[in-house]
């Protein structure tokens, strides 16, 4: 089951609305790559149809997957905070169907309309948290002696 906190559905309806007005439908062939870690975070997306895998570089190794993202997660929340550079890399794992953002935009909506924008950054904020412990846990299960103790592989 997907957590409510990285879906689309986190954010109130009105907003949800209001954001879904600026989408554009894209599609990507499975192998493409999003973006790359380190790259200029100038737009998101969220999933239509297909899986998304968010990896990260590890130098002298293959990048990892941190996470898969499937219907109705974001990929995407570096395109938010300054220096707009993107965190980790993304790649289709299968054909995907997304809606598309340009984040220049969504960052003047949310200026504009600051309880729009206090919505869309404590959204984003919790789908970064999120990650954040996803890549956690992954990078022990990974490369610690013990793993992450958890007893659950992500």
């Amino acid at each position: 089951m997907i957590p409510v906190v990285t879906t689309l559905s986190a954010l109130p309806a009105e907003h949800r609305r209001r954001l879904m007005r600026l989408a554009r439908e894209t599609a990507f062939s499975s192998g493409t790559r999003l973006f790359e870690e380190g790259g200029h975070a100038d737009r998101f997306w969220i999933v239509r149809t297909g899986s998304v895998a968010l990896d990260m570089h590890v130098p002298g190794r293959r990048a990892p997957v941190i996470e898969t993202l499937g219907h109705g997660e974001l990929v995407g929340w570096s395109w938010l905070f300054s220096p707009y550079v993107w965190q980790l890399g993304a790649e289709a794992q299968s054909p995907v169907r997304t809606y598309e953002f340009d984040a220049a935009t969504v960052r003047i909506m949310c200026h504009e309309d600051p309880a729009f924008g206090t919505e869309v950054g404590q959204w984003v904020g919790r789908v970064l948290a999120h990650r954040l412990q996803s890549a956690r846990t992954r990078l022990l299960d990974l490369y610690a002696p013990y793993g992450s103790g958890d007893g659950t592989r992500r």
